[in-house]
C-alpha cells in the first residue's frame, strides 16, 4: 500500500489540503489528533509517561494532567525532547494499525502530521507533500483563527522546521497563497499517486 507523507507549518493550510483529498476518497491519518487520543489510551505510552515525569501526569480518571505535563516541558527543550521520544513511537504504531485496517480501502493513503520531517516519520513514507505558503499570509491565518498575537505566532512556527528546510525533504510541494487554485493542484497531485499505486500492487 502505498503511504503518502503530508506537512506543513502552522497556517500552511495543511488541514484544507487534506480535506480535498478525503473527498477524493482518500484516507487521511491525522497524526497530531491520534497523538491526543493515544496520550490516554496506550498502555506503553501511559507508561512511559508516568515513568519519566511522574504519576502526576494522569488524574485518578485516567485523564491526562496536561497542566503537569505543560509545567515540565513548557520552554525546557530538554524534556520536550522525551515527552516526543515517548510519543513519535506511539503514533507510529497507531498508524500501522490504522493503515492495515484501511489497505483495502482506498489506492493509497495519507499520514498528515505538523512534524512529519523533524521526527522523522517521513521515512515510513513512499513519498512526501509539503504545503507551502508565504510567511506572512501563514501569520495574518494564524492570528485571525487563534487571535493570538504575531508574537505568539512566531514563537510556535521557531519550534517547526522552515518551508526552506522542509523543501529538503519533500517530493511533492502544494502552494497555499491564496491564487493558484487548491484544487487543481491536488488533482494534479492524486493522479501521480494514482500512477504510483497502480506501479507499487
Amino acid at each position: 500500500m502505498l503511504k503518502i507523507g503530508i506537512t506543513g507549518g502552522i497556517g500552511s493550510g495543511k488541514t484544507t489540503v487534506c480535506q480535498i483529498f478525503e473527498t477524493l476518497g482518500i484516507p487521511v491519518f491525522y497524526a497530531d489528533v491520534v497523538a491526543k487520543q493515544i496520550m490516554v489510551s496506550d498502555e506503553i505510552l501511559i507508561k512511559g509517561v508516568k515513568e519519566t515525569f511522574g504519576n502526576d501526569s494522569y488524574f485518578a480518571d485516567g485523564t491526562l494532567n496536561n497542566k503537569h505535563i505543560a509545567g515540565i516541558v513548557f520552554n525546557q527543550q530538554k524534556e520536550l525532547d522525551k515527552l516526543n521520544a515517548l510519543v513519535h513511537p506511539a503514533v507510529f504504531r497507531a498508524f500501522d494499525q490504522w493503515a492495515g485496517e484501511h489497505t483495502a480501502k482506498a489506492p493509497y493513503l495519507l499520514k498528515e502530521a505538523a512534524l512529519l520531517f523533524e521526527s522523522g516519520s517521513y521515512k515510513m513514507c513512499d513519498k512526501n507533500v509539503l504545503v507551502s505558503s508565504p510567511l506572512e499570509l501563514k501569520l495574518k491565518r494564524v492570528m485571525q483563527r487563534d487571535q493570538v498575537s504575531r508574537e505568539q505566532v512566531l514563537a510556535r512556527m521557531d519550534k517547526q522546521f522552515t518551508d526552506e528546510q522542509k523543501q529538503a525533504f519533500a517530493d511533492y510541494t502544494i502552494i497555499n497563497n491564496d491564487k493558484e487554485s487548491l484544487i487543481l493542484q491536488v488533482l494534479n497531485v492524486h493522479q501521480s499517486f494514482l500512477k504510483l499505486a497502480g506501479q507499487w500492487v
